[in-house]
């Protein structure tokens, strides 16, 4: 190296990427590398709903596409 140079060796490899905390807690990859996701509007106020839109609240769904290439941006190592 020349004189005046900076270069380290930690600038010869990529920079790890992290991962978003808050998108970490709330959506898993699948096995095949799908995004699920909680349902929503199931947290309270529950004695207003009926039985059954509760019941189709139940589980997990699959993020929307529009959603889905930021989350896999946001969750590079799940």
């Amino acid at each position: 190296m020349e004189a005046g140079s900076f270069r380290t060796r930690q600038m010869d490899t990529m920079p790890k990427l992290k991962t978003h905390r808050g998108a970490a807690k709330r959506f898993k990859k699948t096995g095949t590398g799908k995004i699920m996701r909680a349902k929503a509007f199931k947290r309270h106020i529950l004695t207003s709903k009926t039985t059954k839109s509760k019941r189709h609240m139940r589980g997990t769904e699959q993020v929307s596409d529009a959603d889905k290439r930021k989350l896999e941006l946001m969750l590079p190592y799940k």
